[in-house]
C-alpha cells in the first residue's frame, strides 16, 4: 500500500469510524502493554542469567517450566498486539506442582543482608528473585488490561494474570518449604476477632424506588 492510498484510507475511516484491526489501539494501551513486555523481557532474561547457579533440582523445574509458560504467553501478546486479532492459540493455564499447604509461625534465623560479592548467590536469593517478577507482572498485566481498548489483547493480558499469580504462589510456597520466607500468624484471640468482624447480609436489600415521575 502505499503512503497516499495508506492516508485516504485512514481519512475514510475518520469518516466512516472503520478502524484497521492492527491499528485498534488506544494511545495509553500502548505505553502500558510496551510496559508489560519490556517486563516480561525483563523476567526471561533474569531468569536465563540465573539458571546456571540453581542447585536445588526442584527450583530448576520451577524456573525451566515457569520460563516456557512465560515465553509462551509473551509471544502470543505480541502476536494479538500487532494484529489486532486473536493470536494463533488461546492463552493457556498455568499448574504448579506444589502443594498449598503453608508452614505457620517463625523459628530464629540470621539478619538477612545485602550480598558482597556475586559468589554469595544461592537458591533463596534466587527463589526471591523469580518471586519478586512474578509480582511485577502480576501488578503490571492488571494495569494494562484495566486502559486496553483492543478487546484481543485485553483478554490475554487479563487471562495472563492468574498465571502470574499462580507461579508467584508456587515459588513462595517453594521459599516457605524451605524456610526462607516465614508466615507469623497473630495471637488467636485476634485472628478469631478479625475473622467474625464481617458477616453476610441476610434477607432482601431495601433498595430505592428509581422509578422517573
Amino acid at each position: 500500500m502505499t503512503q497516499n492510498q495508506f492516508g485516504g484510507e485512514m481519512h475514510q475511516n475518520m469518516h466512516t469510524g472503520a478502524i484497521p484491526q492492527q491499528m485498534n489501539h488506544g494511545g495509553h494501551e500502548l505505553f502500558d502493554v510496551h510496559e508489560v513486555l519490556s517486563g516480561t523481557i525483563a523476567t526471561l532474561n533474569q531468569a536465563m542469567i540465573l539458571r546456571p547457579h540453581v542447585k536445588d533440582p526442584e527450583l530448576l523445574d520451577i524456573l525451566d517450566r515457569q520460563y516456557r509458560f512465560t515465553l509462551d504467553e509473551y509471544n502470543i501478546t505480541v502476536e494479538c498486539f500487532k494484529t489486532g486479532k486473536d493470536p494463533s492459540h488461546p492463552t493457556g493455564s498455568y499448574k504448579m506442582k506444589q502443594g498449598n499447604d503453608f508452614v505457620y509461625g517463625m523459628k530464629q534465623s540470621q539478619p538477612k543482608k545485602p550480598m558482597q560479592n556475586a559468589n554469595e548467590i544461592n537458591d533463596e536469593m534466587i527463589s526471591g528473585f523469580l518471586l519478586g517478577s512474578a509480582k511485577m507482572n502480576a501488578s503490571a498485566k492488571t494495569m494494562a488490561a484495566l486502559e486496553v481498548t483492543n478487546p484481543v489483547v485485553r483478554r490475554v493480558l487479563a487471562d495472563s494474570v492468574p498465571n502470574c499469580i499462580e507461579m508467584a504462589y508456587e515459588l513462595s510456597i517453594y521459599q516457605n518449604k524451605n524456610h526462607y520466607y516465614q508466615v507469623p500468624q497473630l495471637a488467636q484471640q485476634d485472628m478469631q476477632a478479625l475473622l467474625n468482624a464481617y458477616a453476610p447480609m441476610q434477607g432482601q436489600p431495601g433498595m430505592p424506588n428509581n422509578t422517573v415521575q
